[in-house]
Parts: structure tokens; sequence; C-alpha cells
């Protein structure tokens, strides 16, 4: 009876599952080798390791550290907490580990970060179910390891395995951050062939990956075919149409959320603001952050208040947003300031971005980003002197920029561009034809922005790399490998410069053909030589 009664709390009250283990002590019930593996288990459920470490002390008391199920439960709570030391001594302690423990020393790695641990594991199990793929995959997308995650995917598939709608959500999340929309086309033909159930959580990775994919319009239709939709799902949707830039829309679908009796959460108030935002809906923006905590009761976290200081600084609204941030009733973070920062950069006022680069680039030394955004803003506005003082102090702090990388799908593949990695087989192939294409556009009134290159380099080399960022290569081979009106879609891992902006445009006039980026911050729909973000990002 206590066993029971153990079990059925350490999913949902493991605190009670606790106090029940306990009377059954104060009763003179001696516990057997089923009472430990759910008191362990409502340990990991709450992660306290200090709990873990006691109950894994009652064991050994009462003489089950070699069972099997115990240890089994011991590895997963273990890994759980992130203690994977202790896991992996338990796990190696074990004569006869059965698929279980193997499939919870895996997630131990996988919740650490430890991929290449997690799969040198897998690799050695003696047998594997469904559960162990599943855990791989999700390890590998949780880590940001997308394209093994789907490399991963294509070996259960090739080995006659069916998966299931966990495996599922796991690939389909990793197609919408590589931005792989036929890939992605392909999971969800894969879901609907097998009979998969279209449940909730796998219907909202179907909404993102659409639009993460830059398919809005899939997006709408997936959600609507949705059986049951929960906040996440409408959430969803909404932070999709503001990546887009469709404010109006967001906002329409917010109101028919809350119609419908669902109350949204604050990350579904971080998209609408986002919405907000980059539409330039300053007022409707603003509105939104009263009626938070005034209409729904939900406080304001640091990310809504920087969603407002975006909107601000965005719309130009500098000193406002300056004044919103120093009267904030929390600390304002990096991103807040960063934020602002970003916003002096849109609108060239040097005087406030210098002094939030004094408050932020001591709050963030190491951040690359702060210091090349405060450069440009300083080049823009002729102060070469400041520029020499970050560039020096760069180098001081061996602070070094992340390099930018955009990514293509072609023909079921997604291909990784570098400025200046010569990796790619067609390279030669690739830098003729975007030789081709600047002559193009040249023709067509393009002239090299320099202003947002690298700061430490002269006009000529700066044009130079600004003819081989990433984007641009992976925009040649995509023209050079897709036919109109098929659009040409790019991942980007840094926001799009004003040069790359400027030449896409006049790319997809001269070509005449749809692009659509997405960058660090949003969607950009380039046709017939103008950008659905207006020139406002």
């Amino acid at each position: 009876m206590y066993n029971a009664l153990i079990k059925g709390f350490s999913g949902e009250n493991p605190i009670k599952g606790f106090e029940f283990y306990v009377r059954m002590l104060r009763a003179n019930i001696v516990p057997d080798n089923l009472s430990f593996p759910f008191l362990v288990r409502a340990c990991a459920q709450l992660e306290g390791i200090d709990m873990g470490i006691q109950a894994h002390c009652q064991i050994v008391k009462h003489g089950f550290e070699n069972d099997v199920y115990v240890q089994n439960s011991l590895v997963y709570m273990y890994s759980m907490c992130g203690d994977i030391k202790a896991a992996n001594e338990v796990f190696s302690r074990m004569l006869s580990p059965n698929v279980v423990s193997w499939t919870s020393i895996i997630a131990g790695f996988n919740k650490i970060g430890d991929v290449e641990m997690a799969r040198e594991l897998f690799d050695k199990m003696p047998e594997r179910n469904l559960v162990t793929w599943s855990t791989m995959i999700n390890g590998y997308a949780k880590n940001n390891c997308f394209e093994k995650a789907v490399e991963l995917f294509q070996v259960l598939k090739d080995k006659g395995i069916k998966a299931n709608e966990t495996v599922m959500v796991s690939v389909i999340s990793s197609y919408a951050h590589l931005g792989a929309i036929e890939l992605g086309e392909k999971a969800h033909d894969y879901v609907v062939k097998n009979n998969l159930s279209l449940n909730v959580i796998l219907g909202t990775a179907l909404v993102d990956m659409y639009a993460r994919c830059g398919s809005i319009e899939k997006a709408i239709k997936m959600f609507d075919e949705m059986p049951e939709r929960d906040v996440l799902s409408w959430t969803a949707l909404i932070a999709g149409l503001a990546m887009h830039g469709y404010a109006e829309k967001a906002i329409w679908f917010f109101s028919k959320m809350v119609n419908s009796g669902l109350k949204p959460r604050d990350i579904t108030f971080t998209s609408l603001l986002s919405a907000c935002s980059h539409g330039g809906l300053v007022e409707k923006g603003l509105e939104l952050f009263e009626s938070m905590k005034r209409d729904y009761g939900i406080e304001p976290r640091l990310e809504h208040y920087g969603c407002i200081v975006d909107l601000l600084g965005r719309a130009g609204k500098l000193a406002e947003a300056e004044k919103f941030v120093l009267e904030m009733p929390v600390k304002p973070n990096a991103p807040i300031w960063g934020a602002l920062l970003g916003a002096c950069r849109i609108h060239r006022n040097a005087e406030i971005a210098e002094r939030v680069g004094n408050i932020l680039i001591p709050l963030l030394p190491e951040h690359s980003g702060y210091y090349v955004l405060l450069s440009n803003i300083y080049a823009r506005t002729n102060r070469w002197e400041n520029v020499e003082t970050m560039r020096q102090m760069m180098k001081e702090k061996g602070v070094k920029k992340p390099p930018g990388y955009s990514l293509i799908e072609v023909d079921g593949k997604v291909h990784n561009f570098k400025m200046g990695d010569k990796s790619h087989p067609e390279i030669e192939m690739i830098e003729r034809k975007w030789d081709e294409i600047l002559r193009k556009i040249r023709l067509a009134g393009y002239t090299g922005n320099t202003s947002d290159a690298l700061f430490d380099i002269d006009e000529e080399e700066k044009e130079n790399a600004l003819h081989r960022h990433s984007e641009k290569l992976a925009i040649a081979y995509g023209i050079m490998r897709t036919k109109a009106p098929a659009p040409i879609r790019i991942v980007k891992n840094l926001r799009v410069c004003e040069d790359c902006h400027t030449a896409t445009k006049l790319i997809s006039k001269v070509f005449r053909r749809e692009l659509i980026v997405r960058d660090r911050n949003r969607f950009h729909h380039f046709r017939e030589g103008s950008c659905s973000c207006m020139d406002y990002w």
C-alpha cells in the first residue's frame, strides 16, 4: 500500500511521496526493492540532489544497491540532477546494465552538453529501443547539433525502425533551426503516412518549423488543421508572424486566442511585443505591455522590458527608451542595454551610444558584438579616434568576432557557407557566379556600403570582405542551383548587414527572384527590389 502511494505521488507531488516513505518507516514497515525506484524518481522530478543522496543512503542501508531496477533509478536521478560523475559511478558498477541503464546515462551526458560521450555510449549499446534513439536524437537537438540529429534520424529510418511522435518533434525542430523546408515537409509527410498522432506538441512543432523555414502561409494552414491547440500552439504562430513582420496579424491571432478562453503566458507577450517592435506599432506595444499585469496578472520580466526598449528605440524615441531603462523597477541586463545600443546604430546617435557602451562593455567584456556595434556607430559619425580605442580594447582583451555563416537547402541537402571558407566543392563556380551577379547589380546602381564591415581594415579590403559575406555566397549558389519561381531561402546566424540587405534587394529585382532570408532578428522577404521589413530591422 505504501509503495503504491509513493509511486502515485512521485510524478505530480514528489514531496508527498517522501512523506509516505517516512510514514512507512515510522510504522516499522521495511521498504523493499519496489519502494526505492519511485522514491528516487521523486528526487529526479524535484532535481533535488541532496534528497537524492539521502535516498541513496537509504538504499545502501537496506541492502538494495545492487538491484538493477534500483540502480537504474539512481543513474536516472543523478543524470537529471546534473551530477554525471555520480551517475557514471553507479552505471560503471552495474554488472548487467540493461537498455534502461544505458538510456539513462546517455540522457545524463546529453543534459550536461557532452553529446560526444553520449554518442560513444549509444554506439556501444548491445541493444537499443525507440526510447534510446529518441534520447540521442533529442540530445543532439537540445544541444544545437541539428545536422547530427537529422543524420541519426536517417540512420533510424534506414534500419527500418518506425519513429514515434517524440522523435519527430526533435527532428522537425532540427529542420526548423536549419531552415530546411524540403526536409521539414518530408518529415510532415512521414508523420501522416505512418499515422502518427498529431498531438498538441507535434502540431506546434510543425507550425514552428514552417514559420522558421519562411513559409508563414503553411504555418497558418498547419495551425488551422490542428485538432487541438494550447496556449503554446497559439504562441508559436504569433512568434512566427512576429518574425515575418506581420504585426497586425499577430495581434489579431492574440485577440482570437484570448476570445477562445485561453490565458496568455509571459512567452506569448514576448512574441507579441516583438511583433509590435518589428512592425513599428509603438502605441499598441505600450498598451499591451500595460495590459500584462492589469488584465492577466503577469509580472513583466526582463525580456518584456527589453522588447519595450527595442520598440521605442527602433521608432527613433531614443531619449524615451533611455529614460525607460533608467526607471525600470528591476536592474537592466546586458540584452536590454544592447537593444538600446542597436537602436543608436539605426538612428546614428553616438551620444547615447557612448553612455550605453560605458555601461554595457563592463557588463559583458567578452561579447564582441557590442564592441563592433559601438565601433560602427563611431565610424558613421567620423569619430575615428574612438573606433581605434574600441579596436585596441578588443585586442587587449582577446575578444574576437564570431564567424558568420549562412545555410541554404538545395535538393534536400543543407549547405553551409562561411566567409573565407573554401571547403565547398563548387566554391570556384560559386565565386564566379557572385562576380557575375555583382556586375549586374552594379549596373542597377549598387555601390558597396562598407560601414558595417570590419573596422580595422582599409576601404578596398572592406569591399572585398563585403563581397564574400556568407549570405552572398549562399545566394549565388541558390541562383546557380534553383529555378524561378521557387524562392531562395537563406538562414543566417548574425544580423544582416546594410550592404547585404541593399545587394539582396537589387538581386531580387535584377534576377526576378524571391529571396527569403532569416537572420538573428527576423525574416526578410525580398521581392522586386524591396524588402518586407521596409528597411526597418
